[in-house]
């Protein structure tokens, strides 16, 4: 990597040649006259290390040095003093200087102290990028599937997270899409601030807005102190307001300034509110529809939809069911003081032919349900819901209607195949087809055997 050292000295020609003996030893520069003008400079831009006259007009080499040391403690300083000033020098290395120079500057002794400065300078990068790339993949690991669309959403999350988009999440109820919510803040660099939720649909008309922009002393009546909105405390974090598709008119026009010019007035107030804050909505409504009736903005749903991540329901990614029910039967397996091994191979057949019209969020429940239920190291159907339980007779294989035939053809392959537990040769008899076909089918449909 490259790194950027910030010299700062108010002579002309001592930080105009410093920055170019630092450029040819293969670094990047940026010079400041002064204490004042380097702080901004570190305000808006990624510097690694700080190099400054002692003695300048305005603020003081020294203090620039308690305000790095203050607010970016990783950032090293090299402190450059002229004779006289010397023992001022080593009283600033007590207060957190990396090291000092006297003038003029020897630029052997200057390129020599820079590479020790760097050294742990790189290592502290080296630690925060493992400490993203391990936050990163413990968020991933939370929003579980192997299926193609579930791979597809967890490389969107990754790609848009960094960024300051707004994302529309879009999905039935139950197939997680807080999961992805918590995963584009985690993954983002607001990941440190407030990550505020509000569900919309448990708020009543009256209720959200003030829930959502605060209100000021008597704005109405209970009103006895001044309330901060969710959108004031997720400054300069997220907010995900969960099935936005509920909120009415006067709340969309609020949110849509929001999101335009950063600005609101509390309920009541006059008093302009500055925020700054990622938006994340989710809803299991089709806005456009509601677009056409009138009762959602078209404006507000544009301003929403930067990024879409639609969420597949469990019956269009039944291959991530397994390892769903391997998390769930940990999780609450554990909670329940009990050693379940697994699932016998009925019940699978039957979670495999339910159709889960309920999503993640059903799956989740019946199999805690299972737990609570089993006496034995296995689930088995009797321990499942009725209504799900009884979907495994292997009598019979269920398909929507609707479903495309090489769908239909992979599933029926599918739950033969653990029907007859792997054994293929008795699978390609049961479905009337040559083994030499039937491996074809397995790999152009990408099933693997249970």
């Amino acid at each position: 990597m490259k790194f950027r050292i910030l010299v700062v000295d108010d002579e002309k020609n001592i930080r105009e040649g410093l920055g170019k003996s630092l450029e040819l030893d293969g670094y990047e520069t940026v010079l400041a006259e002064d204490g004042t003008s380097a702080l901004n400079i570190m305000e808006e831009d990624e510097i690694d290390l700080v190099i400054t006259d002692l003695k300048m007009p305005g603020m003081s080499g020294d203090e620039l040095l308690r305000r790095v040391v203050s607010d970016w403690p990783s950032v090293s300083v090299i402190i450059l003093t002229g004779h006289g000033t010397i023992e001022t020098a080593v009283q600033s290395m007590r207060n957190g200087a990396f090291d000092f120079l006297t003038k003029p500057v020897n630029l052997e002794r200057l390129s020599m102290l820079v590479k020790r400065a760097l050294s742990s300078r790189e290592l502290v990068l080296q630690h925060r990028a493992l400490q993203e790339e391990l936050n990163q993949r413990r968020q991933s690991s939370k929003i579980l599937g192997k299926s193609p669309q579930m791979r597809k959403i967890l490389d969107l999350i990754r790609q848009v997270a960094p960024t300051r988009a707004s994302v529309l999440i879009t999905g039935d109820s139950g197939v997680g899409k807080e999961l992805v919510a918590d995963a584009l803040h985690a993954m983002s660099d607001r990941r440190e601030k407030s990550f505020v939720k509000v569900h919309c649909a448990a708020l009543s008309e009256s209720l959200l807005e003030s829930e959502l922009f605060g209100h000021e002393k008597g704005a109405f009546t209970g009103a006895v102190n001044r309330k901060r909105g969710r959108f004031e405390l997720a400054h300069m974090g997220s907010i995900f307001l969960d099935e936005i598709g509920e909120i009415n008119q006067t709340v969309q026009i609020k949110i849509l300034r929001v999101l335009q010019e950063k600005q609101f007035e509390r309920v009541g107030g006059e008093q302009t509110v500055d925020v700054d804050v990622r938006l994340i909505a989710a809803t299991n409504r089709d806005l456009k529809a509601e677009i056409e009736e009138g009762t959602f903005r078209e404006d507000l749903y544009y301003r929403l939809n930067v990024v879409n991540i639609h969420v597949p329901p469990l019956r269009e990614r039944k291959e991530d069911i397994p390892l769903l029910v391997s998390a769930f039967l940990k999780e609450f397996s554990e909670e329940n003081g009990k050693s379940i091994m697994g699932i016998d191979n009925k019940a699978k057949a039957a979670l495999y032919n339910y159709e889960w019209p309920g999503n993640v969020r059903e799956l989740r429940n019946s199999i805690e349900s299972a737990v609570v239920m089993s006496r034995g190291d296995f689930i088995t159907p009797d321990d499942l819901p009725p209504h799900i339980g009884g979907a495994g007779d292997e009598d019979y294989i269920r398909l929507r209607m609707g479903v495309s035939l090489p769908e239909a053809e992979k599933q029926i392959i599918k739950e033969t195949l653990l029907a007859e537990r792997g054994n293929k040769s008795r699978t390609a008899e049961v479905l009337g087809i040559g083994r030499k076909t039937l491996h074809r089918k397995i790999n152009e449909y990408g099933i693997e055997s249970p």
